[in-house]
């Protein structure tokens, strides 16, 4: 897989390096660089971090960091057998217990919620930072909704942390999950307030908060650019399709037998 020359391997996390240390200097320098590219597109281009993820893994299948990197884009991908069997291996490594959450999450996309739910019991949870903490109920709480109990995962997610006006960086996601869920209960007046306190929350834009409140509101938004042609074809002269409220000729012209056409897929 080739590598941009600017990517060094030096933009590693300073962790990481230590942990390839135990490496010829050579070989940490090309795991460190397979290492960075994965860091860099996980988000962007999941499938083409998981490639690189899996040179490192050749590379250096013995350091932990690298199980952990493999594990994340194997998990970007969606292949979560794949991704569960590098964290445990980085887990067995390290000895460290902060994967559990996406190991459990693992667990769900293999559509083994009860797993998840399993795991969320154990005494490992309670060895998690409060991030950690607050992402297992996250986790739990899915998979409650997997098993069809919305109930039970408003309860789950019902906690101090929910409660606290304090801002963290798993504040959005919090509120956005709870909000997710009384919506899905049918409790829309209190769905809408904790889309909007998520929102309040989201300062990077994790969630797509600002958009389900907009839906709720029933809001629809116009694209800038069809918007301007429409203003250039107005200028020429042109004639623009506009669909005018009392219009009737479109309607006559409509074919009952076509009426089967408008019907829209699932979301």
């Amino acid at each position: 897989m080739p590598i941009p020359p600017e990517v060094t391997g030096e933009e590693i996390d300073p962790d990481v390096r230590q942990e390839l240390m135990s490496l010829p200097k050579g070989l940490a320098e090309d795991v460190s660089r397979n290492l960075v590219m994965v860091a860099q597109l996980i988000d962007e281009d999941p499938e083409k971090a998981y490639e690189y993820s899996r040179v490192a893994l050749r590379l250096a299948s013995r350091v932990a960091a690298v199980r952990e990197a493999a594990g994340f884009a194997a998990y970007a991908t969606q292949k979560y057998s794949e991704a569960l069997a590098e964290f445990r291996a980085a887990r067995r490594m390290s000895g460290g217990v902060e994967l559990w959450p996406v190991m459990a999450d693992c667990e769900r996309g293999l559509n083994r919620p009860e797993r998840a739910l399993a795991m969320a019991g154990e005494p490992e949870v309670q060895k998690l930072d409060k991030a950690g903490q607050v992402e297992m109920r996250l986790v739990a709480a899915g998979a409650r909704r997997d098993l069809g109990q919305l109930d039970a995962a408003i309860v789950t997610l019902q906690s101090p942390e929910l409660a606290s006006s304090a801002v963290h960086p798993w504040t959005a996601r919090l509120r956005y999950a709870y909000a997710d869920a009384l919506l899905a209960a049918g409790r829309e007046r209190e769905a809408r307030e904790w889309f909007a306190k998520a929102l309040e929350a989201d300062k990077d834009g994790a969630t797509d908060a600002s958009d389900r409140l907009a839906e709720m509101d029933g809001v629809e938004f116009v694209d800038a650019f069809d918007e301007d042609e429409a203003d250039e074809a107005s200028d020429r002269g042109d004639v623009v399709d506009v669909d005018v409220e009392g219009d009737d000729d479109e309607d006559d012209d409509f074919d009952e037998d076509d009426s089967d056409d408008s019907v829209g897929d699932k979301s």
